[in-house]
């Protein structure tokens, strides 16, 4: 059965952010975070939304009940303490499993199901899931039914272009995704070969959006609210997915929501309001994993925050190998300092 996208002007807002209906679900806008491994958990997601995101998927959860007891499992299955739409990202090749990891994050709360299949990690690909699975269209059917079959909640698709060069079938994944009853399709244009080398391409993406009738979200390489508009008008796509360019930036997606109702750039973050935001996030990071943990995933992050400054190559060599939260704090409020007296 055929689901045609709902799409309206924001009642509240003038210009052109749309809404983007999914199933039962209407988001707030159409600008949505990736769910990227290692990143998106929920410090990250809550940052995403507070700054505008209109759906954050949670980073993808293993369809193999022998790690669901992990602590890695447990932070990411859905959890009450999201914000907004609850959304969930599953990877896995076997469609049992694929089902009933469904079906416990939807007895956990999530509101919707992300399959995963663009994933071109050759941890993944070598299990056959992921993009792997591209290679394989009536597996990919048998999967798409199994888990749509299994919960009530509206289940989304994420794929690539193709697995190479010479075999993008993103259409034909597409319309076998609508007929399995897939409530919309994220693609990301690039092939797996592909990985994140290179440029993506739009118009794999504009051929699948006028071929099916569900909504279509386009991602890759959408770094800028210009990029963002650009995508939109050439695609026509239904909304748009960012990734990497929401790393050390979560306020991207405010960024590209008032660029495309106004038309011109919102005003840049001061250095105080870039500091306060890096001080919770860290504290969220705390709170979330406890200390040992988190101020080892808070390298990561400070580092694409702070890399926007010049001469800060020496600062992030020292942020890496401090092992206490108060230190961590302490040197970043420095280097803040710095920065505000260097201006």
């Amino acid at each position: 059965m055929r689901n045609i996208a709902t799409l309206k002007t924001d009642s509240i807002k003038t210009g052109t952010i749309k809404t983007v209906t999914i199933g039962n679900i209407t988001l707030r806008n159409n600008l949505i975070a990736a769910p990227m491994a290692g990143i998106s958990d929920l410090p990250f997601r809550h940052l995403c939304h507070r700054f505008g995101a209109g759906m954050t998927v949670a980073e993808m959860f293993l369809a193999n009940p022998d790690v669901w007891h992990t602590e890695k499992s447990s932070l990411r299955i859905s959890s009450s303490a999201d914000i907004g739409v609850r959304a969930v990202q599953i990877v896995g090749s076997d469609p049992s499993e694929m089902a009933k990891a469904a079906e416990l994050n939807a007895k956990h709360g999530a509101e919707l199901i992300d399959i995963n299949m663009g994933c071109p990690a050759k941890k993944v690909n070598k299990k056959l899931a992921g993009s792997a699975l591209m290679q394989y269209p009536d597996l990919v059917r048998d999967i798409l039914l199994h888990v749509v079959k299994a919960v009530d909640i509206p289940v989304t698709l994420k794929i690539r272009t193709g697995w190479d060069s010479t075999h993008k079938n993103c259409l034909e994944i597409a319309q076998i995704a609508e007929e399995c009853g897939i409530k919309a399709v994220t693609i990301h244009g690039r092939t797996r070969e592909c990985l994140f080398r290179g440029e993506a391409e739009y118009e794999s993406i504009k051929k699948v959006k006028e071929a099916i009738t569900i909504p279509v979200i386009a991602n890759g390489d959408i770094d800028s609210p210009e990029k963002a508009k650009e995508v939109f008008q050439y695609t026509n796509c239904d909304g748009i997915m960012v990734a990497r360019a929401a790393e050390g930036r979560p306020w991207i997606f405010e960024e590209i929501a008032f660029y495309l109702q106004h038309g011109f750039a919102k005003r840049s973050k001061t250095v105080d309001e870039i500091e306060q935001i890096v001080m919770e996030h860290l504290d969220a990071l705390y709170q979330f994993y406890g200390e040992y943990k988190g101020l080892r995933i808070a390298r990561k992050h400070i580092n694409w925050y702070t890399n926007q400054y010049v001469n800060s190559d020496q600062f992030r060599r020292l942020f890496s190998v401090l092992d206490n939260t108060s230190d961590q704090i302490q040197t970043l409020k420095a280097f803040f300092n710095q920065i505000r007296n260097n201006q």
